[in-house]
């Protein structure tokens, strides 16, 4: 039986060790973690959305909003830990000169994914605990001009089966629950120290503590270390584009009084260059868009990461957001926190082959993921099964069938050997 090794239990680490166990290979997770989902994972959002800038992105994305939606079933397991939940929000993506939503209107017509576009007064009474002033370019908040009064008002669009799952750590190991029940075995606190080669290609991994682990097939889903695991294997000048830590803070402020605790629906606000959802209770989760006037921090190293916020990120945030609820309610001190995410130039994914036989990757998932994760481990397998047949991905792509919706994706999209995507929103959208 063909051995794979998967490195990282994070959501999509354990999704691709569920795929390939279901296929038939002998997976061991190796985590240098003491549980499932402890990283990127567990500081995750989990919006669910289907806007992408890309055709790809968009047929995953709405692929794996059905596993969403139906989640014991595509599992075919309960976690005796508990089951994730999808809780449908919609979404309203605000209008803003850096977001082309002509094209993701476009992209949903030829899925056939449902939509609204609203304009000011429709998002007033839609959603009245939100104001469609127009306060464009997003601006740093010691900028004088970041108070100014809005210049004009903006529409949008809905998207009424957006939402997020309440516990992104809990479908992590949801996901590791229906690998452990297809035969995947785990070893935590296991950090690998070496990846070794034979003749052919992989051999496998040795860890810090001198173990060694003979494999067929190697899979890096480590995240913010996938650059160093790839360094170990030797392929760092195999990539075209290649992956960052960056450290993204996600903070939590009150909800607005007026839904007295409900969950409101989710927001991207390119017009300030945010998004926030809601939380189970009415808190509201509020994170950034990257906008030009932030400068964005990258890791050197992202075990060095601070996982408290910063005063200057928070406040950032939080009055930007203010700005669209007025009534919202700001603590005193920075509340959330502050994650490592492995992101790309152009904030796609990689998921690939290298030139290494056997050595594969599933990196640079950054905050925007975790909502493809019930379907990224197939990606993967379909790769993965490729090579080992004989395939290769990089002369003869591999495409993939979404199960559900019908979709044929090519995956040479996500290849580490591509030029950074033009049509990207080189920003957490994708």
């Amino acid at each position: 039986m063909t051995r794979a090794i998967v490195i990282g239990a994070g959501v999509v680490g354990c999704s691709t060790a569920w795929s390939l166990a279901r296929a038939g290979l002998d997976v061991v997770i190796v985590e240098r973690a003491p549980r499932v989902g402890m990283g990127s994972t567990s500081a995750s959002s989990a919006i669910v959305r289907m806007h992408y800038s890309t055709f790809e992105g968009v047929a995953v994305a709405w692929e794996a909003k059905q596993a969403w939606e139906d989640w014991p079933a595509h599992l075919g397991v309960v976690d005796e830990a508990g089951m994730a939940r999808y809780i449908e929000t919609g979404i309203l993506m605000l209008d803003s000169p850096g977001f082309d939503a002509s094209r993701v209107l476009a992209l949903y017509d030829r899925f056939g994914i449902p939509y609204e576009v609203l304009s000011a007064a429709a998002i007033c009474n839609r959603f009245p605990y939100l104001t469609p002033d127009r306060f464009w370019p997003p601006r740093a908040v010691d900028d004088d001009r970041f108070g100014d009064p809005p210049d004009g008002e903006i529409g949008g669009f809905y998207t009424p089966q957006a939402g997020f799952v309440d516990d992104p750590t809990l479908a992590a190991h949801n996901l590791w629950a229906a690998a452990t029940a297809a035969g995947a075995v785990t070893e935590y606190r296991a950090e690998v120290a070496e990846i070794f080669h034979t003749a052919g290609g992989v051999g496998g991994v040795r860890l810090a503590d001198g173990r060694e682990l003979a494999a067929d097939v190697v899979v890096n889903v480590a995240g913010p270390h996938s650059a160093a695991i790839n360094r170990l294997a030797g392929v760092l000048d195999d990539f075209a584009i290649s992956t960052r830590p960056l450290r993204q803070e996600v903070h939590q402020v009150a909800g607005p009084p007026e839904l007295g605790g409900q969950v409101g629906v989710s927001v991207g606000d390119g017009d300030l260059g945010t998004y926030f959802r809601f939380t189970p209770g009415g808190g509201v989760l509020v994170g950034s868009q990257e906008p030009d006037c932030d400068e964005l921090e990258y890791l050197d190293d992202p075990d060095a990461n601070n996982i408290n916020p910063t005063v200057a990120g928070f406040e950032r945030q939080t009055l930007r957001v203010a700005r669209r609820m007025p009534s919202i309610g700001i603590p005193n001190r920075p509340t959330g926190l502050a994650a490592a995410y492995d992101v790309t130039e152009d904030w796609i994914p990689i998921f690939d082959r290298t030139s290494l036989d056997g050595y594969f990757v599933a990196i640079g998932t950054s905050g925007n993921q975790f909502k493809n994760s019930p379907v990224i481990g197939s990606l993967m397998t379909a790769i993965i099964t490729d090579a080992l047949a004989g395939g290769d991905h990089d002369a003869r792509p591999v495409t993939w069938t979404a199960p559900r919706t019908g979709s044929v994706v090519d995956l040479s999209h996500y290849s580490r050997l591509r030029s950074p995507n033009a049509a990207s929103s080189n920003s957490v959208l994708g």
